[in-house]
């Protein structure tokens, strides 16, 4: 299954080392879904995993980076013009509709379903509950 995840997913992933999130990266690891990504991504789940008032360990953070640009599928996103609450978000979603893949955030209010057309966006949880039923 193709997939993008939204930040604040990575983030949480690398916060608590367990949980939806945290089941997401160890199967992206595992090979039980694609990643897909650009550069705006990778470079905003590198600026946010450093910020220091997150206090994650900066190895985990280069761990989680690295596995993250190792999995992840260049994407060349066509651009999308449409407005969303937080226009930070449109790299993810313009990403996960070129690539045709689900967007998987834990703020699926930042992206309307009428911003969103033939874009699936889920929480972590949805995003398991998928994978559940496909198995």
């Amino acid at each position: 299954m193709r997939v993008v995840l939204d930040t604040n997913v990575v983030v949480s992933a690398a916060l608590t080392g367990h949980g939806a999130c945290a089941r997401i990266l160890d199967m992206l690891c595992a090979g039980a879904s694609e990643l897909y990504a650009d550069d705006r991504i990778l470079g905003e789940y590198d600026s946010v995993l450093h910020r220091p008032e997150l206090r994650i360990d900066p190895g985990n953070v280069e761990i989680v980076l690295e596995l993250l640009r190792h999995v992840a599928t260049p994407v060349a996103a066509a651009p999308r013009p449409v407005e969303l609450p937080d226009p930070d978000d449109l790299p993810f979603l313009e990403v996960a509709a070129t690539a045709n893949a689900i967007l998987v955030t834990g703020n699926t209010r930042h992206f309307p379903k009428r911003a969103c057309t033939g874009t699936t966006v889920v929480s972590p949880k949805e995003f398991l509950d998928l994978l559940r039923q496909l198995a």
